[in-house]
């Protein structure tokens, strides 16, 4: 499994990483989940925002050990044709309220 970044994702990663100092321990964990589940559990907490051949959108949540009983959002697509997943948003839930769409879209 090949794992992409977008830069924007990129930004809000080392924003994020800065105050919650476990999430390089917690997307690590996240990334070996991926790489057994790409498509998710399809339990309540792993959402498809889009769905074609070339690319499946998904939407998710990231177990923070330095939030306890809160939780970060992580956007990506997993294209099943070249085995690979790029993410493309991380946010924490109080400070936004809902995905970037546009960046979706893109």
């Amino acid at each position: 499994m090949v794992f992409a970044e977008q830069p924007e994702f990129v930004r809000e990663y080392a924003r994020l990483h800065k105050r919650f100092l476990s999430l390089d321990d917690d997307f690590e964990k996240f990334k070996k989940v991926l790489v057994e589940l790409p498509r998710g559990t399809g339990g309540k907490h792993w959402n498809v925002l889009h769905h074609s051949e070339q690319a499946c959108i998904f939407k998710t949540r990231l177990a923070c050990a330095y939030l306890r009983r809160s939780s970060l959002r992580v956007v990506y697509a997993y294209m099943p044709t070249e085995i690979r997943i790029e993410f493309l948003e991380i946010y924490f839930k109080g400070d936004k309220d809902r995905e970037d769409q546009r960046r979706i879209k893109d």
